[in-house]
């Protein structure tokens, strides 16, 4: 891309980010896929399970729980856990965890999960197993990570990528933004003095990029986050961007070549229509194909959060929302 160009999609890409959800629908992002049942979530995580179906876990309850047959009809199947564990109220007082991931190696399924409170990072990352990945049994093996008020990290937002017979978690929100540390993969939780390296950020405050999410294509390592203000209903201006690297530690940048520790990132989906803030996204394997699951807030059920599902297409080394 010669020079003159790179600027013209710099221009256009900050142009957009102004845009009112309306006017960026003239970019013709798609539709969610059409899902019926329980479609309330927010941070949702999805996977095939191989007893069949899917399970799909949450924000909101004891890490809450949807479970489908077919990827189109989603049904409210409780909460992961039937209790808080004991030291989750060292982090929050009402025992609710945040923003859950689920991944399956070595004949189980691991999930994990942040607890926090809003606007601190004293904060922790859980981890639990199970052998067939349904709510109600997981075994919780405690914190796989934590950051404290003394860090520039946020120990939230987990996402778990296996890269070189090494395993690595992205993590993150503010603080300076996404970050990255491996893991010992025999119990799932941070090396012992394992480094903590830098993916993403932003160069204005509040450093609003979060919601980490890392997949391999062909050569190349993606990072996909989410941007800007969640969890306001139809005020929320979440959307997503992606970077690629050749390295799952980074670094990572933009098809301009703009780094995503200097803001850099592809604008992959954002708000349009009646699809407010879609972001806390993840991304499942189904049937051959990669499948974008995010919430998005709906302006028309007065914001709720619900459940976006859309497959990713590679195009020219890049994922597009289909």
């Amino acid at each position: 891309m010669t020079a003159r160009r790179a600027l013209t999609a710099v221009v256009a890409a900050a142009f957009l980010a102004l845009l009112p959800n309306t006017a960026q629908a003239a970019v013709s992002y798609p539709d969610p896929q059409p899902i019926t049942g329980q479609q309330i979530i927010h941070d949702p995580t999805v996977i095939p399970l191989k007893g069949g179906g899917y399970v799909a876990y949450s924000t909101g309850g004891i890490i809450g729980a949807r479970l489908s047959k077919d990827r189109k009809q989603w049904d409210d199947a409780g909460n992961a856990f039937a209790a808080p564990p004991a030291w989750w109220y060292e982090y929050n007082a009402t025992g609710d965890p945040w923003a859950p991931d689920i991944s399956y190696r070595d004949g189980r399924y691991w999930l994990y999960y942040a607890v926090s409170s809003w606007g601190t990072n004293h904060s922790a990352i859980g981890v639990a197993t199970s052998t067939s990945g349904l709510p109600g049994t997981w075994t919780d093996h405690g914190k796989a990570f934590s950051s404290e008020t003394t860090d520039t990290w946020n120990a939230i937002d987990p996402a778990l990528i296996k890269a070189d017979g090494r395993l690595w978690m992205a993590f993150g929100s503010y603080w300076s933004g996404i970050r990255m540390v491996e893991l010992d993969p025999r119990t799932g939780k941070a090396r012992a003095g394992a480094e903590v390296g830098q993916l993403a950020t932003r160069p204005d405050l509040p450093y609003a990029v979060e919601g980490p999410y890392i997949v391999k294509h062909g050569r190349y390592f993606y990072l996909f986050a989410s941007y800007d203000a969640c969890c306001a209903g139809t005020s929320s201006t979440y959307k997503i961007k992606v970077g690629r690297s050749t390295s799952v530690t980074g670094p990572y940048a933009d098809s301009t070549g703009t780094p995503m520790l200097q803001g850099g990132g592809d604008l992959l989906l954002a708000g349009h229509g009646r699809y407010y803030g879609p972001g806390g996204e993840s991304v499942f394997r189904d049937h051959g194909q990669d499948v974008l699951a995010y919430h998005y807030y709906d302006g028309d059920d007065n914001g709720t959060p619900k459940l976006g599902l859309n497959t990713l297409q590679w195009r020219g080394g890049w994922p597009k929302v289909s």
